[in-house]
C-alpha cells in the first residue's frame, strides 16, 4: 500500500509535486492509487548510511525509505535473529550479542561499535529498545552521529512521566490530577492513593507500551500493584520509580501526531483513536477518530504543539490524551519516537514520517504549514500478534512461521512485518507479527477491506489473534464508534470466546464442511483428471453424512452438479460452489450467492476438519450415516482435573516461586510469578489445598502447558 516510486515515474512526480501544498501533492499521489509516497528532492542532501538500532517490521519500514532516499543502511542482530528479513534487507549487517535484549538491542557499546566499524552518519532507533534512551542519544551526539529522533534534554524532559507532566501544566495542558512526585515505599503508595481517591493508576516514570502500568480499586491491589509495576519497569526500562494519579473510568485513549524542526517550526498531524487495548496495549487503532469534533480536535493538537515548543521538540512525536465522555482531555504522556501506530497518519495525511525526521535530523526545516494537513480518507490499523486471544485477550505464542501469507494481493491493504515463512517467534522479542493496515475514503470502506484482509491472512505455526481483531472490527459497538479503553472487558466480561455461530452461520459452516469432504473424495479417485480406476461404475452424485460440530450432530444430504455442491441440513438447500482448490490455504467460497473466504487449517483421512470461518477455527467431523452410528460406541477421553494443578499459559521465565512443598494456599493466593515479553503475570491456586510438589524454580524457562505446581 506504502508507495515507493521508481525512478522513471519519479522525475514525473517530482515536477508535479515540487511547488504544490501538502493536499495537492496528496492528489497526485493519489491518482497512482496508494496512500502516501516518498518523494526526495534531489537537491537535499541528508545522509549517506544509516544504521536502524533495532528489529523486525520497524527496522524494515525505516530501510524501505532510506532505500528509496538513496541511503544505505546497516541493520544490527542478535545471533537468533542471524537470518531475519531486516538483516537480508539491510546494504550491511553486524551481530551485537546473544538474544536476549539487554545483550543484544540494548548492547549500547555494541551498537556504539558498529557505528564506528560500519562509518554510519546517523542512526534511526525505530520504537522501544533504545529509541527513547537519552543516554544513546547523547553518546551518538558526542562522536558526531545523528540522533534521527529529538535531543536529549527532550528525550529527558518528556521521558520521564513525573517531569513530563510538570512541564505540560506549566505549557497549559490539562492534566490528569495525581501525586507530582516520586512514590518511595508501597506504604507511601497506600497513602498517595487514598488521598487521590480510588481508583488510580499506578505507573513507571520512565514507562510506556503499557509496561509497569497497574489500575488500583482498594489497598490491596495498590500494595500488588506497586509490586508488579516496581519489577516490570526495573525490568524493561532499568528505572522502578513510580507515580500515581487519578484513573478516569471508561475513557477514550486519543493521541496526537506531532511533527517539529529544528527551526521552532510545528505541526500537529491530526489524532489516532487508540482505545481498543488489553493489558494498556493497543490493538486496533484508526485515523481519525470518530469522537472528535473539528474544535476539539485543533484544541488537542494545539496544547500537543504547544508541549513540544515547550521542551524545544525536533523530530516526529506522540502527545497521548484520555478523553471523557464529555470530550474532557487531559495529557497521559509523550513518546518521543516514532509510533508503532504511525502508517494510518501516513494514510490519511499522505505524509511519510521516516522521510520526514531523517530530514529533520539532517538540519532541514518542514515544508509545510499546518493548514496544509489534510485528513483524507480512513485508516485502521489492526496489530496482527502471535498470541492466543483466548487467554486473558492474548498471551504469548511462541513457534515457528509453517505457512504465512499476506493478503498484499487485495487493494489498499498494507502490511508491515518483519517476518516471512519459517520465521521463528520467541520469547526473547515481541510477540507482533505484523501491523495490518486497511484504507478507503470512508471508514465503513476501510472496515470492510480490513473484514477481508483478515479472512485472507493466512498464518501456520503459531497461535495469532485474528479471530478476536476480526471479532473487534465487526461488533456493532466498534461500527458505531461506541467504543473506549474499557471495550473488550466490558463487551466480553467472561473472556474471548471467539466467534459466537449463529443458525444462519452454523448451517453454512456445516454445509462447507460437508462440500469439502465432497470435493476432498473426489480428488482422491482421479488422476490427472481421470479416475483411477478406469472401469470404476458410473460417477457417484449424492452422498448421504454426518457433520459433527460441537456436541451436535447435523444429518446431511449432499449432491453435486459440476463445481456446485447442493447441501440439504436442517430443512434448508445451501448451494455451495467455489474452484476446490485443495492445495491453497484459501478457500474462496459462495454461499448462496453470498461470497466467504475460508481456510482450511487441518484436515485428516478419519474426516476431522479444522475450517477458519469468520475469523475463528472450528473442528468439524464429517462422517458417513454408519460411521456416524457406529462413533457413538467409542470411549471418549476424560478431559484432566485442572483444580489441583498449575500449568504456564504461555511461555516465559519463572521470576518468583511463593510457595514450596507442605505449604497450605488459599484459593486465589499467588503461587509463582511468570515473566513474558517483559510483562509479568501471577499465577494463583484454583482451590485452597496443601502443595504436593513444585517443578520450577525461578531463573528457570517454561513453555506454555509446562506443570508448575501440584495440590494434594
Amino acid at each position: 500500500m506504502a508507495a515507493y516510486i521508481g525512478a522513471l515515474s519519479l522525475r514525473r512526480l517530482l515536477v508535479a509535486v515540487k511547488n504544490a501544498s501538502l493536499p495537492s501533492r496528496w492528489q497526485v499521489v493519489a491518482n497512482s492509487a496508494v496512500s502516501y509516497s516518498t518523494v526526495p528532492d534531489p537537491h537535499e542532501k541528508t545522509f549517506d548510511k544509516i544504521l536502524i538500532a533495532n528489529r523486525g517490521e520497524i527496522a524494515c519500514r525505516v530501510m524501505k525509505t532510506c532505500r528509496t532516499m538513496g541511503i544505505q543502511t546497516v541493520a544490527v542482530h542478535s545471533d537468533v535473529d542471524a537470518s531475519a528479513v531486516h538483516v537480508k534487507m539491510a546494504d550491511q549487517a553486524v551481530c551485537v550479542g546473544p538474544a536476549p535484549t539487554n545483550k543484544s538491542y540494548l548492547n549500547m557499546d555494541a551498537i556504539m561499535e558498529a557505528v564506528r566499524s560500519t562509518g554510519a552518519q546517523a542512526v534511526h532507533p525505530g520504537y522501544g529498545f533504545l529509541s527513547e534512551n537519552k543516554e544513546f542519544a547523547r553518546r551518538l551526539a558526542a562522536e558526531g552521529v545523528a540522533f534521527i529522533g529529538p535531543d536529549t534534554h527532550a528525550i529527558q524532559a518528556m521521558g520521564d512521566k513525573i517531569e513530563s507532566k510538570l512541564i505540560a501544566k506549566a505549557a497549559k495542558v490539562n492534566t490528569i490530577p495525581g501525586f507530582d512526585g516520586v512514590v518511595e515505599t508501597v506504604e507511601d503508595a497506600v497513602k498517595i492513593a487514598q488521598d487521590i481517591g480510588y481508583p488510580v493508576m499506578i505507573k513507571a516514570s520512565a514507562g510506556g507500551g503499557g509496561k509497569g502500568m497497574r489500575i488500583a480499586w482498594n489497598e490491596e491491589e495498590t500494595r500488588e500493584g506497586f509490586r508488579f509495576s516496581t519489577q516490570e519497569a526495573a525490568s524493561s526500562f532499568g528505572d522502578s520509580r513510580l507515580l500515581i494519579e487519578k484513573f478516569i473510568d471508561n475513557p477514550r485513549h486519543i493521541e496526537i501526531q506531532v511533527l517539529a524542526d529544528k527551526h521552532g517550526n510545528a505541526l500537529w498531524l491530526n489524532e489516532r483513536e487508540c482505545s481498543i487495548q488489553r493489558r494498556n496495549q493497543k490493538v486496533v487503532e484508526e485515523a481519525p477518530s470518530t469522537f472528535l469534533d473539528g474544535a476539539t480536535r485543533r484544541a488537542m493538537g494545539e496544547q500537543a504543539v504547544q508541549l513540544a515548543q515547550a521542551v524545544q521538540y525536533s523530530s516526529a512525536g506522540t502527545v497521548e490524551f484520555l478523553v471523557d465522555s464529555n470530550k474532557n482531555f487531559y495529557f497521559l504522556e509523550m513518546n518521543t519516537r516514532l509510533q508503532v501506530e504511525h502508517p494510518i497518519t501516513e494514510c490519511i495525511t499522505g505524509l511519510d514520517l521516516v522521510q520526514q525526521m531523517i530530514r529533520v535530523a539532517k538540519g532541514y526545516p518542514l515544508l509545510h504549514k499546518q493548514e496544509d494537513i489534510p485528513i483524507h480518507g480512513w485508516a485502521i490499523e489492526s496489530r496482527v500478534y502471535a498470541e492466543d486471544p483466548y487467554k486473558s485477550f492474548g498471551l504469548p505464542s511462541i513457534g515457528r512461521l509453517s505457512q504465512y501469507q499476506e493478503p498484499v494481493n487485495l487493494s489498499n491493504v498494507r502490511v508491515d512485518s518483519g517476518i516471512h515463512e519459517g520465521s521463528d517467534i520467541s520469547i526473547y522479542y515481541d510477540p507482533m507479527i505484523s501491523k495490518l493496515v486497511t484504507y478507503g475514503a470512508t471508514r465503513a470502506e476501510a472496515l470492510a477491506k480490513m473484514e477481508d484482509a483478515l479472512d485472507n491472512y493466512v498464518i501456520r505455526g503459531v497461535t495469532h489473534n485474528i479471530p478476536l481483531l476480526r471479532e473487534i472490527i465487526t461488533h456493532p459497538r466498534f461500527i458505531s464508534g461506541d467504543i473506549s479503553t474499557n471495550f473488550l472487558p466490558e463487551v466480553y466480561p467472561d473472556g474471548f470466546k471467539g466467534h459466537q455461530l449463529t443458525a444462519g452461520g452454523q448451517k453454512e459452516l456445516v454445509a462447507s464442511a460437508a462440500a469439502l469432504h465432497v470435493a476432498a473424495q473426489l480428488r482422491s479417485q482421479t488422476f490427472l483428471g481421470n479416475l483411477r480406476v478406469s472401469n470404476s461404475t458410473q460417477e457417484r452424485r449424492r452422498w448421504d453424512l454426518c457433520v459433527e460440530l460441537g456436541q451436535e450432530r447435523h444429518p446431511v444430504v449432499v449432491s453435486r452438479t459440476g463445481h456446485t455442491y447442493t447441501v440439504e441440513v436442517g430443512g434448508d438447500r445451501l448451494e455451495v460452489s467455489g474452484e476446490w482448490d485443495l492445495a491453497s490455504p484459501l478457500l474462496p467460497l459462495k454461499i448462496n450467492n453470498t461470497h466467504r473466504m475460508l481456510q482450511c487449517l487441518s484436515r485428516t483421512a478419519s474426516g476431522e476438519v479444522c475450517l477458519q470461518y469468520m475469523g475463528t477455527s472450528f473442528k468439524v467431523r464429517v462422517l458417513s450415516q454408519l460411521a456416524a452410528e457406529l462413533s457413538s460406541f467409542m470411549p471418549e477421553k476424560v478431559p484432566e482435573d485442572t483444580s489441583s494443578i498449575l500449568r504456564s499459559p504461555m511461555p516465559g521465565s519463572v521470576v518468583a516461586v511463593s510457595v514450596q512443598p507442605g505449604d497450605t494456599v488459599a484459593a486465589g493466593q499467588e503461587i509463582c510469578v511468570i515473566e513474558a515479553m517483559k510483562m509479568q503475570n501471577s499465577m494463583t491456586a484454583a482451590k485452597t489445598g496443601k502443595v504436593k510438589s513444585v517443578h520450577c524454580k525461578a531463573g528457570e524457562t517454561v513453555g506454555e502447558g509446562d506443570l508448575l505446581v501440584e495440590l494434594e
